[in-house]
């Protein structure tokens, strides 16, 4: 097949949904010609090969950052990627088009179908559709409804990778119609290193959480050090792999809190350095307010981390207590406080549980995802033809 995949991030743009699009534009590419219409600036080519995925880049205007977006470049990448779209598919003939993100490239991806008569799967991935923490959630705006209700509605298929996503489509857009459940999947990462700690200069004493992800509003990183706080432990240290709006939250919460010096904010970092800050880790933790599917849990599980989160969102698909750490009652600090006091007190507990999410992990790699969504793009083009 031809596959046109349309996300308005990909990396290193973007956080956890592009990277998981780009995870499974890859594999597809092993079998199948795969193009990826996404947004630029900040000095990104306009085209390149990665991994054998044609990337192509719309030039958007007024992004700042690469790991968060922001509305005005959101919103020129709808009439950018538009002309771009067209002159790609006036040049190339598409069997799918695979559309990331009702919100804000679902007009996209439904106006490239309609245009060229190619089958639309939309692939909605829960914060396109609900974010608590945002004022401009589309939930929160009644007349993005019947818009993102009709895109959804007219769509060849709806992919959504968690029983939480996919129960907003129904809840808040009233749209019942047939949908398809794909857990997400993330890349093999490598082994384990055993001198991570070595490298990163933390003693082998040490109790130490990790939270990656990108700090913004939604994952409630403040909230950590209140965590590392309270467990009154002088040789517990929190990594924190990522940047945001937040950061800077968080680094104040840790000093108002007297433990500034036991967090270390790593930024935006490459892969081979979060991977190293996974291998030195004992316990993840995430204090998010909701995750469509939540893919750093499934990197923690992959490094055997026990998890220690919230109970809102997708990750309530493959995270319970105690088999995978602690699933806690949202916002209730002193809950989550105790799961992760109990796992630095029993570190057999925490070999028990990476044994499982090691296991578990099997499970959620990108050749599973990859295998079921094109499945899913056969049983379209079966049905239109």
């Amino acid at each position: 097949m031809r596959l046109l995949l349309c996300n308005y991030e990909y990396p290193p743009l973007g956080g956890g949904g592009g990277v998981v699009m780009a995870a499974l534009a890859r594999e597809l590419a092993r079998r199948h010609e795969v193009f990826v219409l996404t947004s630029g600036g900040l000095g990104l080519p306009r085209s390149e090969v990665d991994s054998g995925v044609q990337v192509r880049r719309a030039p958007v205007l007024f992004r700042n950052s690469l790991a968060v977006a922001n509305l005005p470049s959101m919103m020129m990448y709808l009439p950018s990627g538009l002309a771009a779209g067209v002159r790609l598919l006036r040049q190339q003939r598409f069997d799918i088009i695979n559309t990331h993100f009702v919100v804000p490239t679902g007009p996209l991806g439904a106006a490239l179908s309609a245009l060229f008569s190619v089958p639309n799967v939309v692939s909605v991935h829960g914060g396109d559709l609900y974010d608590p923490s945002k004022k401009m959630s589309p939930h929160r705006q009644p007349l993005l409804h019947p818009a993102i209700r009709r895109m959804l509605r007219r769509a060849d298929a709806v992919v959504g990778q968690s029983r939480d996503t996919l129960e907003r489509v129904r809840s808040i857009y009233q749209v019942d119609r047939a949908t398809e459940l794909i857990p997400l999947g993330i890349e093999r990462p490598p082994p384990r290193s055993q001198d991570a700690r070595q490298q990163l200069n933390i003693p082998e004493s040490s109790f130490v959480m990790v939270a990656v992800g990108r700090v913004v509003a939604r994952k409630a990183a403040p909230q950590l050090a209140e965590v590392l706080a309270g467990l009154r432990d002088p040789q517990a240290l929190l990594l924190v792999v990522g940047d945001g709006p937040e950061a800077g939250a968080v680094l104040r919460a840790a000093a108002e809190r007297g433990v500034a010096g036991q967090l270390r904010h790593l930024g935006q970092v490459s892969d081979a350095t979060k991977y190293l800050a996974l291998s030195a880790a004992d316990v993840f933790v995430s204090t998010s307010q909701h995750e469509g599917f939540g893919l750093v849990f499934l990197e923690a599980m992959a490094f055997g981390l026990p998890v220690v989160c919230y109970d809102k969102g997708g990750q309530t698909d493959f995270l319970g207590t105690p088999h995978t750490g602690a699933v806690v009652k949202l916002n209730d600090k002193q809950a989550f406080i105790a799961a992760v006091d109990s796992l630095r007190l029993d570190s057999a507990a925490r070999e028990r549980i990476c044994r499982h999410n090691l296991a578990m992990a099997e499970n959620y790699f990108i050749d599973s995802c990859a295998r079921q969504y094109e499945q899913v793009f056969e049983n379209v083009l079966r049905a239109r033809r």
